[in-house]
C-alpha cells in the first residue's frame, strides 16, 4: 500500500494562534505528521532551539541558499528572511508524512504555484482587541513591534479567501478539534484514497 503525505499551508496574523494549534496537534509526536523547520535570519526567541524551531542562519547564508534554488518558498517579513527547504519537503511527503508549513500568505502563494494540491488553512482571531491582547501578553516584543504587527494584521487577514479552510480561534479546544478534522479529511479524499489503495481499487474494478 502506497501512501503519500499531504502538505498543509497554515497562515495567520501574528498572535492568532497558528503555532500553538500546530504544536498541540503534534504534541504526541505522531509518526505521520511533522512541522517543517524553516530557515530564518531573525534572532532566536527565549526557549527556541536551532534545528528544532528554526534553522537560524545569517543573511549571507540565506541569500546563498536562494541563489542555489534551495527553497520551496521564501519571503522577507518584518526585515527578516524565512524559507522552506524544497528537498526536505518533497522527501518527507514521499514517506507518507503530512507536513505543516507555518508561513505567511506570500509564502503560501509561492507554495501553491509549485504544488497546487497543497491544502491551505487560515487562522483568524475573534477580534482585533483579542489579537492585541495576545500579542501584548507574550511579553516578548516591544510596543513598537506590537503596533507594527497590528497594522500588518489587517493586510494579512484580507488574503483569507485564498485558502481552502478558515478557522476562527476563539475557543482553543474548539479550534484544535476543527483543525484535526480538516487534517483527517484530507486522508479520505478521492485522490488520496486512489493513491493509497491503488492496487485494491484496480482489483475491485477488474472484470
Amino acid at each position: 500500500m502506497n501512501t503519500r503525505g499531504n502538505l498543509f499551508i497554515v497562515s495567520a496574523p501574528s498572535g492568532a494562534g497558528k503555532s500553538s494549534l500546530i504544536s498541540a496537534l503534534l504534541k504526541d509526536k505522531p509518526a505521520d505528521k511533522q512541522v517543517s523547520v524553516s530557515h530564518t535570519t531573525r534572532q532566536p526567541r527565549p526557549g527556541e532551539e536551532n534545528g528544532v524551531h528554526y534553522h537560524f542562519v545569517s543573511v549571507d547564508e540565506f541569500k546563498a541558499l536562494i541563489a542555489d534554488n534551495a527553497f520551496f518558498e521564501w519571503a522577507e517579513v518584518f526585515g527578516n528572511y524565512y524559507g522552506t527547504s524544497r528537498q526536505v519537503i518533497e522527501q518527507t511527503l514521499a514517506q507518507g508524512i503530512d507536513v505543516f508549513l507555518d508561513i505567511d500568505w506570500q509564502g503560501g502563494e509561492q507554495v501553491k504555484k509549485l504544488m497546487p494540491e497543497a491544502v491551505g488553512i487560515f487562522i483568524l482571531p475573534p477580534s482585533k482587541t483579542e489579537l492585541e491582547r495576545r500579542l501584548t501578553g507574550r511579553g516578548q516584543d516591544s510596543q513598537e513591534v506590537i503596533d507594527k504587527r497590528m497594522a500588518q494584521a489587517v493586510s494579512e487577514m484580507s488574503h483569507y479567501k485564498q485558502y481552502d479552510f478558515v478557522i476562527v480561534n476563539d475557543d482553543f479546544d474548539t479550534a484544535l478539534q476543527q483543525f484535526e478534522t480538516i487534517i483527517a479529511s484530507q486522508r479520505l479524499t478521492c485522490a488520496s484514497q486512489s493513491y493509497t489503495h491503488n492496487d485494491m481499487i484496480v482489483d475491485l474494478l477488474a472484470e
